[in-house]
């Protein structure tokens, strides 16, 4: 009586849940070995060129804050 209530899902699991559940495992392991796509290199190439802007504008906002307030960095 316990055993069937033990050995249905378990079936279950090994038949449908477990075979998919390794597909989609070894799918997405496959899938991040490949790299990046032309796409992401692309938007990777585009954040860099922005991250490189904003350390520009950086710099200048603080070349403008020790013109004009020499503390500014020890408050």
């Amino acid at each position: 009586m316990s055993m069937g209530f033990i050995v249905g899902p378990l079936m279950v699991f090994l038949v449908i849940v477990a075979p998919l559940w390794l597909i989609l495992h070894y799918r997405s392991k496959r899938h991040a070995s490949q790299g990046l796509s032309g796409e992401e290199h692309e938007q990777l190439q585009a954040l860099a060129v922005r991250a490189e802007q904003m350390q520009d504008r950086i710099s200048t906002l603080e070349r403008i804050l020790d013109a004009e307030a020499p503390q500014w960095r020890h408050k």
